[in-house]
């Protein structure tokens, strides 16, 4: 799908992907929640699909291609007739992004789908939705002489407010991190606006890229272990985590260190993604996108910062549940998300440089 350079090929993967994630999504299937998961994605998910074809067949339509090198050539004739189908591709995508407005089916899914199946979408699915994202406008219509910045940076900005206000109010841990994820979508976001060229970087696209490592680290981090405290406490309910700090010190300080990199604290992955992030957004003269991600930043702190206090207030009632449980291999993959958590923001370089280079493969050029 990411490697496509026509629209047939690109809408097969990406029905291939979606696909699967309808059945992980209603994986347990004797749990209502689970069924409706799947269900609310299959819908929702179906008519973005609908909209995406009807997008791509527009665009064949009026230039006569599915190939995007000629695709682009034709649109910069003057065929303006085409760019209604971009719309609605632009819809599709945005929807698989799960950036607002089209981030309705994801605090459901989020909530109803098992904690495993929801870090897969949350960081794999989010991670190839956006590498399909900078392929299909930065690559397969490179050419096309139209300006994608100002209609990113809008998307960016409302995912990134809306996100963070709603989260505010949840009580679910994974409906919290359902709207943590739309949030966290417009920061990425603001890299895609701000994708331009300094120097011999491309510090759009390796921003962008970066973001997505430090925060499928941390994501997967907190994931791992809200299911290991989903599953032995029999609840999500953020308020059921009193006392966890001294029921399960293992999974307390694996969640702390994530939610304190989700917030962009240092010396955490995000923080030095989102210092990259808005250092490009300032370099492309969106200074004013990169103030709004400054204020979200802070008022994700408050959502976050709750969930650390909680775990820390001492419980109220007297049950007695052991945690320790946690399988070997599960326990590793904590430890080891966890590590590179903090390991991309005390030692970025490498990870910066990787991200560089991906960036120029991306784009098709060699430095």
């Amino acid at each position: 799908m990411i490697s496509s350079n026509d629209l047939i090929v690109f809408y097969i993967g990406l029905e291939l992907q979606t696909l699967a994630l309808y059945v992980l999504a209603s994986f347990n299937r004797d749990q209502i929640k689970s069924s409706e998961a799947g269900l609310k994605y299959f819908v929702l998910s179906a008519l973005a699909s609908g909209l995406l074809l009807y997008g791509c067949s527009l665009i064949y339509g009026f230039t006569g291609s599915t190939n995007f090198k000629i695709i682009s050539s034709e649109l910069n004739q003057a065929n303006t007739g085409a760019i209604f189908g971009i719309v609605f591709i632009i819809v599709s995508l945005a929807f698989k992004v799960s950036a607002v407005p089209f981030h309705m089916w994801v605090p459901d899914v989020y909530e109803g789908s098992p904690t495993p199946v929801v870090a897969f979408l949350s960081v794999a699915s989010k991670a190839v939705a956006f590498a399909l994202v900078l392929r299909f406008f930065y690559v397969g219509l490179g050419d096309l002489d139209l300006n994608w910045v100002l209609l990113f940076a809008v998307i960016s900005a409302l995912s990134m407010t809306v996100g963070n206000l709603l989260a505010i109010s949840q009580t679910n841990i994974k409906r919290l991190f359902g709207y943590s994820t739309i949030a966290h979508a417009g920061y990425i976001l603001a890299g895609v606006a701000a994708i331009s060229y300094t120097g011999d970087s491309y510090i759009g696209v390796s921003s962008v890229l970066f973001y997505l490592v430090a925060y499928g680290a941390a994501n997967l981090t907190a994931l791992l272990a809200i299911s290991q405290i989903g599953e032995l406490l029999g609840s999500d309910d953020i308020d059921s985590y009193a006392g966890l700090s001294r029921k399960a010190p293992f999974c307390t300080g694996a969640l702390v260190i994530s939610l304190i990199a989700l917030i962009g604290i240092p010396p955490t992955g995000i923080f030095i993604a989102k210092i990259y992030v808005f250092t490009a957004a300032v370099e492309a003269g969106l200074m004013w996108l990169a103030i709004i991600g400054v204020i979200n930043s802070v008022v994700s702190a408050y959502y976050y910062v709750r969930v650390i206090r909680v775990m820390f207030k001492n419980d109220d009632s007297n049950k007695e549940t052991d945690l320790m449980k946690t399988g070997l291999f599960v326990k590793l993959a904590i430890v080891v998300s966890s590590v590179i958590t903090v390991w991309l923001g005390i030692m970025p370089s490498w990870m910066l440089g990787m991200a560089e280079i991906a960036a120029v493969s991306l784009v098709g050029l060699v430095k």
